[in-house]
């Protein structure tokens, strides 16, 4: 009954456009690929570098400080990062880690003026709202689509996809945070004559800071939640040991590699917090 219609060809209308865009910013997309890609690899090549030893003692020092001279958190992170050490990861737990901060830099680099213009413009949270909800609704595996198509594969495709799945979190957060500081605040502030960036970052800012780190929580987390997926289109790290386990029904060396990357999450999740908290 509905066959009247002819078949809208949507499809062929986004190869198009895609096409034409990778044409268009190819000066754009290639600098990317190549320069952006070789510092990430040698950062992570350098991180690799370091003792293991030094990169354990270093977060147990950040882990002690942050938990409040707490050694919950220190025992974890010492114990967590020897087993991964010790079953032979701990360069792919480099590699991981190096995604992963990558990806969270660029997410709050966007993340937090996008929040910070959304609570400012309502013209803004108009336009925006509705792409947010289009990036956190599409299926993960949508996004590495376009990160093949615009930087072939690897750690750069990996980085794209992690922050179009991770940047949301963060601009909400922070709009939320700035739109529920009190009335009489920013009155008072504008009451002694600041000006807008005065306002901003005295005022709004320090006030929404928990809020904001929520926000930047959730973004790190959902990066690292990427690091499988982005293992599919050539991201190295556990990820990948995870999938080339799946491919192959290696059940202990995925198991391994998995409970490698719930370690890191919970190292960063908890340091995160705690620096919320302070």
């Amino acid at each position: 009954m509905l066959d009247f219609i002819p078949e809208i060809p949507v499809a062929q209308w986004i190869n198009t456009a895609v096409d034409r865009m990778k044409d268009a910013f190819e000066f754009i997309f290639d600098p990317i690929k190549q320069d952006f890609g070789q510092f990430v690899e040698t950062t992570a090549e350098w991180l690799s570098q370091i003792p293991a030893l030094i990169i354990i003692i270093i977060v147990a020092l950040i882990a002690f400080f942050v938990s409040g001279k707490k050694f919950g958190l220190v025992a974890f992170s010492i114990i967590g990062l020897w087993f991964v050490y010790n079953q032979g990861l701990w360069e792919e737990l480099m590699y991981t880690f190096t995604l992963v901060l990558f990806a969270s830099l660029i997410s709050i680099i966007i993340g937090i003026p996008a929040g910070i213009w959304m609570s400012k413009s309502k013209w803004a949270q108009t336009i925006i709202t509705p792409i947010l909800d289009f990036m956190q609704t599409m299926p993960a595996f949508v996004y590495l689509i376009p990160a093949v198509v615009f930087f072939g594969i690897g750690m750069v495709p990996g980085i794209f996809a992690s922050v179009v799945f991770a940047t949301p979190p963060v601009v909400r957060f922070t709009n939320l945070g700035i739109r529920q500081v009190s009335n009489e605040l920013v009155e008072a502030a504008d009451a002694f004559g600041t000006t807008g960036l005065q306002k901003l970052f005295k005022v709004e800012l320090p006030m929404a800071r928990k809020t904001i780190m929520a926000g930047v929580n959730q973004t790190v987390m959902l990066a690292l939640s990427m690091v499988v997926i982005a293992s599919m289109i050539g991201a190295p790290g556990l990820g990948d040991k995870v999938l080339t386990a799946l491919q192959r029904s290696q059940e202990g060396p995925g198991f391994v590699a998995g409970f490698g990357i719930v370690i890191l999450a919970i190292i960063i999740d908890r340091v995160s917090q705690n620096l919320n908290k302070g």
